[in-house]
């Protein structure tokens, strides 16, 4: 059985893309294009985005929806990125975040 969102909240109906190979803190790891990386994540059995800063807590999906940080991963060197809302690409470099960093001058959103 696949536990993947058939219909997500915000995204609306998923389709499954190709199976591509993405990573997760270097390891490589298969998922479908297009689905939020979250989700292809937990299908992978990872549960654990990031850790708070102060009491280094593990966080992972809570809204699913974009509008907390709880998601929040380093994506091909970005941070903060809200990984249950943005769509898996092949090649993509997914790495654990520590903290919730703030935003620079010349970041991309």
């Amino acid at each position: 059985m696949d536990a993947r969102i058939a219909v997500h909240p915000i995204l609306g109906k998923q389709e499954k893309g190709r199976l591509i190979t993405f990573y997760f803190d270097g390891k490589p790891m298969q998922g479908y294009e297009g689905e939020p990386i979250a989700m292809a994540l937990k299908a992978q059995g990872v549960m654990v985005h990031r850790y708070t800063n102060k009491q280094h807590k593990p966080r992972g999906i809570f809204c699913a929806i974009g509008r907390c940080t709880d998601c929040v991963m380093v994506v091909d060197g970005k941070p903060n990125i809200r990984t249950c809302v943005t769509p898996l690409k092949a090649g993509m470099q997914v790495q654990t975040q520590y903290g919730v960093r703030a935003m620079k001058e010349g970041d991309q959103k």
